[in-house]
């Protein structure tokens, strides 16, 4: 269960007690990793009766449905699992936090990434981390598995690499195509954001916000608040030169996204680093190096009143959330789930991708990503929001289904899906491939097919 940080600023708070919690998902890792050998496998969906059936979804009989396919490609989505199927793609050069660790070390994140896809999304998702951190290599192996895939979810792969991967492939592609890292935290962060500014009972237009890091996420996190309605010239990002502002120009032209965040935030020109930019600020909104440290208690206590504290990085926040409350923080939210607040990716891409492949659309948007983002506040709203939860967590069901409708709703609306389906039906379809996935889970741990973890 996550950690309650209930306790007021001026109560005493036993840090050595909630580090050695922070820590516990490291030591279990160490056991369960080596005794399973993986987290995914490939398992059957129809039935083998007998070995005749082998004739039917196998030589002779499967010829029929691939005349089909060449006559219609378009057919490979009903004849074939290619409708569900998503690739998981990383070079390994930006993991976790971890920075560039390499494609092998790599693949237990993408793995559980596939699981993540699964259980919470009903997702065929498959990791394929290359051995190449070229960016025409990797655009190049993407583009050549089109024919047998639903989808892409790019990953961990560093900037500023990781937007021409993301641009190029969704001009040339003609299925989904997104990057978590941008897309996905961008989402997730304003669905909690939104709620947050509820609690504290400040208007998203009216805030002013320091960005701490300017990379994939927090460039894209820029951008969808923007689209929400917030004023960007009241955003102060900071990179690891500091504020970004137009006297740094010429420094950024290499970086596009930085070329685009200088031009339209910061109109004061504020200069100076972390500390200036979070100064009388309303929040804080990091996605940057692992900490803690990155930001200070000192510089909370400096914010605005009722101050709002999103500390994203993994595996290790900015700053602990006990030292942010210490500052004054009202809402405090972070990327580990053994905190409340868990600003968590895992609650976007598996029903955007849900709500995209069932539809059959053939991107996904900026409107379907910020979609998912309100569907996701709207859900905790209709709960009880608080300091407490400001986002659903990935144990909520119901909230998948509802973003993933969201999701489809919304690509059907822009002309962008395949298939137009009811809400009821698009309900229907979401509702049972999630089921499923979680019952097929529940029932192999119940029969030791999957076997209980080591104690």
């Amino acid at each position: 269960m996550p950690a309650k940080l209930n306790a007021k600023p001026t109560q005493k708070i036993n840090t050595e007690e909630l580090l050695a919690k922070a820590n516990e998902p490291k030591k279990f890792a160490m056991k369960y990793h080596p005794f399973y050998r993986g987290k995914i496998e490939m398992a059957l969906k129809a039935p083998v009766r007998t070995n005749d059936d082998f004739s039917i979804w196998y030589t002779p009989g499967v010829a029929e449905p691939c005349l089909k396919i060449k006559a219609d490609k378009n057919l490979s989505f009903e004849y074939t699992n290619r409708w569900n199927t998503v690739a998981i793609i990383s070079d390994g050069t930006r993991v976790l936090g971890l920075g560039d660790i390499g494609p092998e070390a790599g693949l237990p994140v993408m793995e559980g990434k596939s699981m993540l896809f699964k259980y919470l999304g009903g997702v065929d998702a498959f990791p394929i981390c290359l051995g190449t951190k070229n960016t025409d290599e990797i655009i190049k192996a993407v583009k050549w598995l089109e024919p047998c895939i639903g989808g892409v979810n790019l990953e961990d792969i560093e900037k500023p690499k990781c937007y021409e991967v993301l641009s190029t492939l969704r001009k040339e592609m003609n299925i989904p195509v997104w990057h978590d890292d941008q897309q996905g935290t961008a989402l997730v962060t304003l669905g909690g954001f939104v709620n947050a500014l509820k609690v504290v009972g400040k208007k998203i237009h009216q805030v002013s916000v320091a960005v701490v890091g300017a990379g994939a996420a927090g460039s894209n996190i820029v951008k969808y608040l923007g689209l929400a309605g917030a004023d960007l010239n009241k955003f102060y990002i900071c990179d690891n030169k500091g504020i970004l502002n137009m006297n740094r120009l010429n420094s950024v032209e290499d970086d596009p996204m930085k070329v685009y965040l200088t031009k339209n935030t910061n109109k004061e020109g504020k200069t100076g680093g972390i500390a200036d930019a979070m100064k009388g600020a309303d929040a804080v909104l990091a996605a940057s190096t692992p900490g803690p440290g990155i930001i200070k208690t000192e510089w909370v206590k400096g914010m605005a009143d009722d101050p709002i504290v999103f500390a994203e990085a993994n595996p290790t926040p900015e700053i602990w959330p006990w030292e942010a409350q210490e500052g004054g923080a009202r809402v405090i939210a972070t990327g580990r789930s053994d905190f409340p607040n868990q600003v968590n990716n895992s609650v976007g891409f598996p029903a955007v991708f849900r709500g995209a492949l069932d539809v059959s659309a053939k991107t996904i948007s900026d409107e379907m990503c910020t979609a998912a983002a309100f569907a996701l506040a709207k859900y905790a709203e209709k709960k009880g929001i608080s300091e407490n939860y400001i986002i659903p967590t990935m144990s909520e069901s119901d909230m998948f289904i509802e973003e993933a409708v969201a999701v489809g709703m919304k690509a059907i609306e822009q002309g962008i899906a395949r298939k137009k389906i009811s809400r009821k039906e698009l309900t229907e379809r979401a509702a049972a491939q999630i089921n499923r996935a979680q019952t097929i889970t529940k029932l192999l741990m119940k029969k030791k097919i999957i076997k209980p973890p080591p104690s």
